[in-house]
């Protein structure tokens, strides 16, 4: 038996949107796999709920099912963000968990796009007798699971980048900073959300950051660290291979230093050989490659106008913020991207500003 995509009551829109902030909750922190939430539901009550473990395991559908007793899941349905796997992984098909489990109804809002899965589950949750319907709210879910969907079909991260400038479109100055506490904390939160952080040793030797998440309650899911460095030329006494998230930093680079190379594996850097291209850069596409084997769906630059540039022209980025200071640098200004900002809106179209409480600053998404 089976329910029309359209044939929902306002009880279901009210579920499926519990299992949509669930899947919100963890979205970005579930490597490769999507984010899903699903909540059951019995008598018009939740009895149990669950949302993708950090990483990809478990899955929500076994979580949730896990925490009740088989009498209580018979005759219940069950909302679910993403079509349930059909596939044997490094885990059995939460489909057949669900028939296993005598669910009567399963409502989810989208396909999956793995191909091991992707428009199965309908017909082989339907020949088991159990009713389903799909479709509910897939607009907003869709959102969701916009970078999964590119990464699982494109086979590379998804990827956004970021410069802060000043108004007069300066990113560096004498001063520490440009840009006012409000637009960092932006950039903090951005670091949580994504799994990676892609620089170039250049960048880290002139900053000297940490790229970790430094808002409270989210230092633990700072992401990993990428460093573009050619030649191997970051400085040994850099933040980013020497404090204590130094075993969560990948270098790539084309450079025979064995001295260098040594000295970075001793202190437990994975370190990557990368051929150079046509114009004798890194291969930022091998890079990229290499990257999603290590499980990375999504990558934040914060990499400079050098290493920024070079993504845009080989249409390497997704997604770019520009923050935006209210003060003009003038003369105590370095590093004018006037000309950069040209090149955004050439190779990414389309840009809107993004209404948030700055206190004078702003960001403009070019996309």
């Amino acid at each position: 038996m089976s329910s029309k995509k359209d044939n929902f009551y306002p009880k279901d829109k009210y579920f499926m949107n519990i299992a949509i902030n669930l899947a919100k909750n963890r979205n970005n922190l579930t490597g490769l796999n999507p984010s899903v939430g699903c909540v059951i539901v019995k008598n018009n009550n939740i009895i149990s709920y669950g949302q993708t473990g950090f990483n990809g395991r478990p899955h929500a559908e076994h979580e949730a099912i896990m925490k009740c007793k088989k009498k209580d899941l018979k005759n219940s349905t069950i909302y679910i963000t993403m079509e349930p796997c059909t596939h044997y992984g490094k885990t059995s098909p939460c489909s057949n968990l669900i028939i296993k489990s005598k669910i009567k109804k399963v409502i989810y809002a989208v396909n999956d796009i793995d191909k091991r899965t992707a428009k199965k589950a309908y017909s082989l949750l339907t020949n088991k007798k159990i009713n389903v319907a799909k479709g509910l709210l897939e607009t907003d879910v869709k959102k969701i699971y916009k970078k999964y969907f590119y990464h699982k079909k494109k086979r590379k991260p998804y990827v956004v980048a970021k410069i802060a400038c000043s108004n007069d479109y300066f990113t560096a100055s004498s001063k520490k900073n440009i840009t006012n506490n409000f637009s960092r904390e932006v950039s903090h939160l951005l670091r949580y959300q994504f799994d990676s952080i892609l620089i170039s040793s250049k960048t880290a030797n002139f900053d000297k950051s940490k790229l970790s998440c430094r808002i409270n309650g989210l230092e633990s899911y700072s992401p990993r660290r990428l460093i573009v460095d050619k030649n191997l030329t970051i400085n040994n006494n850099s933040p980013v291979i020497n404090d204590k998230y130094k075993n969560n930093a990948i270098i790539f680079h084309s450079s025979k230093n064995k001295k260098k190379i040594n000295l970075l594996k001793l202190k437990g850097i994975k370190l990557n050989f990368i051929n150079l291209d046509d114009n004798n850069n890194i291969n930022l596409k091998k890079v990229f490659s290499k990257v999603y084997s290590y499980g990375i769906s999504s990558i934040l630059v914060e990499g400079g106008k050098t290493l920024t540039s070079s993504l845009i022209k080989e249409k390497l980025i997704n997604e770019f913020y520009l923050f935006k200071s209210k003060k003009n640098l003038g003369k105590l200004g370095k590093n004018n991207i006037s000309n950069f900002k040209k090149k955004l809106t050439y190779f990414l179209k389309k840009n809107k500003n993004i209404e948030t409480f700055l206190d004078g600053d702003k960001i403009i998404k070019y996309y």
